[in-house]
């Protein structure tokens, strides 16, 4: 007798589009005035990545945990200009604050797809590694069940001493630490983003993203990678 074909479970779509960017207010051109010119690379490419994203993103960063719905909006006034970012289209509510991590998506959201909607979740900097890819396998799941596409944007940093301008002062050492935390996202290698060392800044939200995607190695491309303040900046996607 002919076997019957093996039945498959109904689950939404797979996540396939994931976007990396630093969570610097130089991006926006009216906090730095007339050294705007000298991020445009840096801006360019951030706005290029993001683009790759469909309408709706979940955002990961690194702040006090909380999650920030696509109805809120903040101000970089804290960082030298009153330029408002919102996380949705529309009429949002009242301005509020927020962290750095949901300013840059809303500001990226408004440029590259501004009928979009972006919700941010931030885990605290000091999040044990295992927490934060147990965050992020738990995110997949909760992604995989959802029946919109929807795309990530990982809003974090390198290592902040890497030259004598650095905000966090100079460690030559560092360096090395940023150059593989480069090679690994360069190469969609999420094996590689467990462990970092605590210096990176957004250590949180790279693990978050080991634990979203797997091991890997995922087909990823790089846009953007230096150090221009003395944080280490990459932008670049990766298709999981």
């Amino acid at each position: 007798p002919r076997r019957a074909p093996a039945r498959t479970a109904s689950v939404g779509p797979v996540l396939s589009s994931v976007a990396i960017i630093p969570s610097t207010p130089v991006l926006v051109p009216e906090l730095v005035g007339a050294a705007a010119g000298e991020f445009e690379p840096l801006r360019a490419a951030v706005l290029a990545a993001a683009a790759t994203l469909p309408p709706r993103w979940l955002a990961v960063g690194v702040g006090e945990t909380a999650v920030y719905r696509p109805e809120r909006r903040g101000t970089f006034a804290g960082y030298g200009a009153d330029v408002t970012a919102a996380l949705g289209p529309g009429d949002p509510a009242a301005v509020t604050e927020l962290p750095l991590c949901a300013l840059i998506t809303g500001w990226v959201r408004a440029r590259v797809a501004p009928g979009g909607r972006a919700e941010v979740r931030c885990w605290p900097a000091g999040t044990p590694d295992a927490d934060a890819r147990a965050a992020g396998a738990a995110l997949r799941t909760e992604l995989d069940d959802d029946p919109e596409p929807v795309g990530v944007l990982i809003v974090a940093d390198g290592l902040s001493t890497l030259t004598p301008s650095a905000p966090g002062g100079h460690l030559p050492e560092s360096v090395a630490d940023q150059d593989r935390l480069d090679a690994a996202l360069t190469g969609g290698d999420a094996a590689a983003l467990a462990g970092l060392p605590e210096a990176v800044v957004g250590r949180a939200g790279f693990a978050v993203l080991a634990g979203l995607v797997g091991p890997g190695p995922h087909p990823a491309r790089e846009y953007y990678r230096d150090a221009p303040l003395g944080v280490g900046y990459f932008v670049g996607t990766w298709r999981p």
